[in-house]
């Protein structure tokens, strides 16, 4: 089935079901990723890597969908000490802290809470507008949308009409899971069918936003149901050409309800196998995402050779993934050092994958040998850089 596989890639040929599941089981690893390059390598610059300066505040952890993956929210009625909800001065103290660190995007989300009014939601739209101009606002994802519209009345396409009134250009893809008719009621029973994150995002492109595509994989799905993921999304895509990157990261069982439901973590190998069948299954989209964050920052670098072309956010604030117990931090020199360190060129961009500002490249030496290791002798490495990653075990050699 490679041969099969590499022929049709390279005559611009959609893959099927079955070889996408091939793909993510026993397509040998190696050639997965440089298969993976070679498309990257024609959709994107090869050159360059892009990330963003990003941050990603919650206005409410009180929620009332309680899925059996989050460990951020707090349920609705409860007595919980650390139980919060922000007005629209709090949301403006967040959006202040991100303009002071250099963010260009604010990526906010929060549970979904009703006592919250829905005027709130497009006023701190508006507001973040006004105050912050140079700050784009990729709030709230698909069940928030769905939330504003059992609260106001409007329906999907009304609410996500008043946020574009009120500037809102891009939604983040936040709240999809896995898009499979018997995943979707394990994970999170009270969001819907995978039709209900579609039908936000389909109406958001009509609307004239521009949204991501996300998957959280590594719980109860089987292959065939990330498959089938994927399937969903590309087929949008081909519908409405709105998704501007494709976003993939992994279940974090620490202090969540399904934890003990999932025996094995989802580890390093299995992302960029996940990572390399996006960029050969989704043959619509520009971009594929690879984080520092989510899987640390050495495993973040081999994501860029297995079909990735973005690093992600610098995400200067982020408290989901905190709640379960997992840290991970950075600093925008060290995310160009990392990108350097790659082998590629880092550039700075925007929400919409506008490039903002180009890096330094990569030091080659003249010989035409590989580019230095951070860390090897005659590489200044930035003051930032810290001599242990976060995130990440410590070199015991």
């Amino acid at each position: 089935m490679w041969s099969t596989i590499e022929r049709k890639i390279r005559q611009g040929e959609r893959l099927s079901s079955a070889e996408g599941v091939y793909l993510l089981t026993v397509a040998p690893l190696l050639e997965l990723g440089a298969l993976a390059q070679e498309v990257r390598a024609r959709r994107t610059d090869p050159r360059r890597v892009t990330y963003v300066l990003d941050t990603n505040p919650n206005y409410t952890n009180v929620c009332t969908v309680h899925c059996g993956f989050c460990a951020f929210y707090r349920p609705h009625g409860g007595r919980s000490a650390d139980a919060y909800t922000l007005d629209v001065e709090g949301v403006m103290r967040r959006m202040e802290e991100a303009d002071r660190v250099g963010a260009t995007t604010v990526l906010l989300q929060g549970g979904l809470n009703p006592d919250i009014p829905w005027e709130f939601y497009p006023t701190i739209v508006r507001e973040s507008r006004r105050r912050f101009p140079h700050i784009t606002p990729h709030f709230f994802s698909a069940p928030e949308i769905r939330h504003m519209a059992a609260i106001s009345g409007l329906g999907v396409r009304g609410v996500l009409d008043a946020l574009v009134a009120a500037g809102q250009t891009t939604l983040p893809g936040g709240g999809a899971e896995v898009l499979a008719k018997r995943v979707r009621p394990l994970v999170s029973p009270r969001k819907g069918g995978p039709e209900a994150w579609l039908e936000v995002h389909r109406e958001a492109h009509r609307a004239g936003m521009r949204s991501t595509a996300t998957m959280m994989y590594g719980h109860l799905e089987t292959d065939a149901e990330l498959i089938e993921h994927l399937d969903a999304i590309r087929a949008l895509q081909e519908e409405t050409g709105g998704f501007t990157a494709f976003v993939p990261w992994s279940y974090k069982r620490g202090n969540t309800a399904m934890d003990a439901r999932v025996p094995r973590i989802a580890g390093a190998v299995r992302y960029l196998r996940v990572l390399a069948t996006a960029r050969l299954y989704l043959d619509d989209f520009d971009h594929i995402q690879a984080s520092w964050f989510g899987k640390g920052k050495k495993t973040g670098q081999v994501a860029l050779h297995f079909g990735a072309d973005d690093f992600g956010g610098t995400l200067f604030e982020e408290s989901v993934h905190l709640a379960t117990g997992y840290l991970n931090r950075t600093t925008q020199p060290e995310v160009e050092a990392l990108i350097r360190e790659a082998g590629f060129t880092p550039a700075q961009r925007d929400t919409l994958y506008g490039i903002l500002r180009v890096g330094e490249p990569p030091a080659v030496p003249a010989d035409g040998g590989e580019p230095p290791r951070v860390g090897a002798p005659g590489l200044e490495l930035p003051a930032e850089y810290p001599a242990e990653l976060e995130g990440e075990e410590p070199d015991r050699s």
